[in-house]
């Protein structure tokens, strides 16, 4: 970062703000890209810059998918890496209800919030990465927000487990965030953290955890989760629009499930009891890190 950077970074009243995702094992139930979705729509997010899959994708695993534009043709999406953020127009003023945007305490809206969507790669992994830092500086970005989430032995009639992560002092010290200790397989978020932090970007990262037994349906739990992980961390207002009762409407329905079937209901009840009698430590973030060491380290031949 230059000097004129610096001083424009002081000049701004509020942080530039990048929440990152990608599709794949780190978006467990669905939770973050849902989460991208939903601030998404609250702030207009427009289309700012893409990175084209072509080299990166594995169109197999991430097919391309076919929509209707707004004249009604069939067009090709392909699974790019897109950066989103809301235009301001000049002549526009801003007449959105609070109860529809993100905003600050004093009821201001943010218009520094950007969001970064987009899937694991499957190769080539460090010319993705400089193009992302590229785009971090383009952009001026002054904080990434990493989010992810993956299954674990969580039971679903408990509050979702978050926790915060980050090799950056001063936003533990403002976060309360740790510094992972993890050694083991990494995934394109954890390689893009310990790029930007090498160029001086701060990063960190929210991860939270999805019950293993419900892997097929999306989990609006987990994306109420992260959102109000988010809502601290950021100091703003975020609407929750319908996800309150889709989570609500998702636990009943597993516990529907649950009470025709036994042995699901007895296992539930383990998780529940493993919870509540390991609740201290968990709160600490030693057992979602001691989860996630488990789940990368998951032979794929055990799964078959």
């Amino acid at each position: 970062m230059n000097d004129s950077d610096g001083a424009e970074k002081e000049r701004r009243a509020e942080p530039r703000v990048l929440i990152a995702a990608f599709e794949g094992w780190s978006d467990a139930g669905a939770a973050t890209t849902t989460v991208l979705q939903h601030l998404g729509e609250l702030i207009d997010a427009e289309p700012l810059h893409a990175i084209g899959a072509d080299g990166f994708v594995d169109f197999q695993v991430h097919r391309p998918k076919i929509n209707f534009d707004d004249a009604g043709n069939r067009v090709i999406d392909w699974p790019e890496t897109r950066l989103y953020g809301t235009v301001r127009r000049p002549g526009t003023p801003d007449e959105t209800p609070l109860d529809e945007t993100v905003r600050r305490i004093d009821g201001s809206p943010v218009t520094d919030l950007f969001l970064l969507a987009g899937v694991e790669p499957a190769r080539d992994w460090s010319a993705l990465i400089n193009d992302l830092v590229d785009l971090v500086f383009a952009w001026k970005i002054d904080i990434v927000v990493q989010i992810g989430a993956f299954f674990s032995d969580s039971p679903h009639s408990r509050p979702i487990i978050t926790s915060l992560s980050s090799e950056d002092a001063g936003l533990r010290a403002r976060t309360g965030a740790t510094r992972s200790d993890y050694e083991g397989p990494a995934g394109i978020g954890s390689v893009l953290e310990l790029a930007l932090t090498a160029v001086g970007v701060p990063v960190i990262s929210l991860w939270a955890q999805v019950p293993h037994y419900v892997h097929s349906a999306p989990s609006p739990k987990a994306t109420l989760a992260i959102l109000d992980k988010l809502e601290e961390l950021l100091d703003v207002v975020i609407p929750r629009g319908e996800l309150l009762a889709e989570a609500n409407e998702w636990e009943a329905n597993i516990d529907r499930i649950a009470a025709s079937d036994e042995d699901m209901a007895n296992y539930i009840r383990g998780l529940e009891e493993a919870r509540d009698a390991a609740s201290a430590p968990e709160t600490t973030g030693e057992a979602i890190a001691h989860e996630f060491e488990k789940f990368l380290n998951i032979d794929p031949r055990e799964e078959d």
